[in-house]
């Protein structure tokens, strides 16, 4: 009888171990979900900064350019 009894404790704490692995598990997938997200939402708000970046710095060189033309020209 007291086997049982050690085997009942022994499978009600491993169930309970059990529990609070999932419940981890299930925490770390939700984080994980939401991490990707925001990584998705950083890199397409790179990617826009990056063009915004290149389009400015061609703006500047054609500036620069016509700064030159108006110099060789006066």
């Amino acid at each position: 009888m007291e086997t049982l009894k050690r085997t009942t404790a022994d499978l009600d704490r491993l169930q309970g171990h059990l529990r609070r692995l999932l419940e981890r598990v299930r925490r770390l997938e939700e984080e994980n979900r939401s991490l990707h997200t925001r990584q998705d939402s950083l890199v397409a708000e790179r990617a826009t900064l990056v063009q915004r970046n290149e389009e400015a710095r061609e703006r500047v060189e054609s500036m620069i350019e016509r700064l030159k033309s108006l110099e060789n020209a006066g």
